[in-house]
């Protein structure tokens, strides 16, 4: 059985690039795309806005504190999807198994090529001759090592990594350089003397077990070992879908509430149906004006998509929540999605 040997394609700060393209004459300066509201957040920022310390997910409030000067450009997720079709497109070509995660990033499985490295190398020509944009490829045998190789020199980067020599790059690295260690986890292990992936892996299973349970543990020590074995899936199984919005100002009408949740409620079920998927288990989100957040969910009987069968639940679970203080952020999420059956009496319901 031949080595696995896993790619993971990045593009390089992919939305801004897109506008690039079609706003050339910005390139080289700080350009930032983000909403305009008072708590719009940053999409993405070009490399030469970063230097100014602007990051996705930040503030745009912040980042205009940083980068008084930056060209601030409003999202267009409608360009940016038409965008990754095409690089898509491409990568697809190179390879049968192929998992594409979000619009600017994949995992390609090349165990079965003959010269994989050549094939990654003829992709990023591909990309920036067919698109005009660019990316950065990690190569390793599992994803862990394909995607932290991928992040290691950006942008352009090509980085081919054994697990072996990952450990050996990133020992020193902070635990949060791993996917699926978040921020709480980090400093969970930063209090326990562990802020490197080497003490990480080399730590005493007894004892970690001790502070986060036997099967995390394990999970972590595995994950800072760079092991891996998932597979490199064609489709990904979501099991849930939501909506949700941060208001410009905080609202505690409970009424206007409502008619948000009723909104959000609406474009949720509407994407259900379309895709045929339906849920058990109703949700909300609710971030008050203290950054406090509350969640509030229920399981039903049977799975449900539609709009009349998803809201009354929805409401009812924010009346009952009863927002202490003014609301930040509210959304509403179905889980547990399966696919609705054709003859079904829900999904015959939603179709008439």
């Amino acid at each position: 059985m031949a080595a696995r040997c896993i790619a993971h394609v990045d593009m390089d700060a992919f939305y801004v690039s897109v506008e690039l393209r079609r706003r050339p004459e910005l390139r080289g300066l700080p350009v930032i795309v983000a909403g305009s509201g008072p708590r719009a957040v940053v999409t993405t920022a070009s490399y030469e806005a970063r230097r100014f310390g602007v990051g996705s997910a930040m503030p745009a409030a912040r980042a205009r504190r940083l980068c008084p000067d930056g060209i601030y450009l409003p999202p267009d997720f409608a360009y940016y999807r038409e965008a990754s079709r095409e690089v898509m497109a491409l990568v697809r070509a190179c390879c049968d198994q192929v998992e594409v995660i979000g619009l600017d990033e994949a995992y390609l499985d090349l165990s079965e090529l003959p010269a994989p490295h050549a094939a990654m190398r003829r992709l990023v020509q591909a990309i920036a001759t067919q698109t005009g944009l660019h990316c950065s490829i990690g190569i390793g045998p599992n994803k862990l090592v394909a995607k932290v190789a991928s992040d290691a020199e950006k942008p352009r980067g090509f980085v081919v990594l054994s697990a072996t020599q990952a450990r050996e790059r990133f020992a020193h690295s902070p635990c949060g350089l791993i996917p699926g260690i978040g921020p709480k986890t980090a400093e969970r292990l930063r209090g326990a003397g562990l802020d490197t992936l080497a003490k990480l892996a080399a730590a005493s299973p007894e004892q970690l077990a001790a502070r986060f349970g036997a099967r995390f543990a394990a999970a972590l020590q595995s994950r800072a070992r760079f092991e891996d074995d998932s597979p490199v899936t064609e489709e990904r199984k979501v099991v849930s879908e939501s909506r949700e919005t941060t208001f410009d100002y905080d609202i505690a009408d409970p009424g206007a509430l409502e008619e948000v949740l009723e909104r959000l409620t609406e474009q949720l079920c509407a994407t259900l149906v379309r895709q045929e998927r339906r849920g058990r288990t109703i949700g909300i989100k609710v971030r008050l004006d203290d950054f406090s957040t509350h969640t509030r969910a229920r399981t039903l009987a049977e799975p449900v998509a539609s709009l009349e069968r998803v809201l009354p639940v929805a409401l009812d679970l924010l009346r009952r929540f009863g927002a202490p203080r003014p609301v930040r952020l509210l959304g509403v999420r179905v889980a547990g999605l399966e696919t609705a059956a054709a003859s079904d009496s829900e999904q015959l319901t939603l179709l008439v």
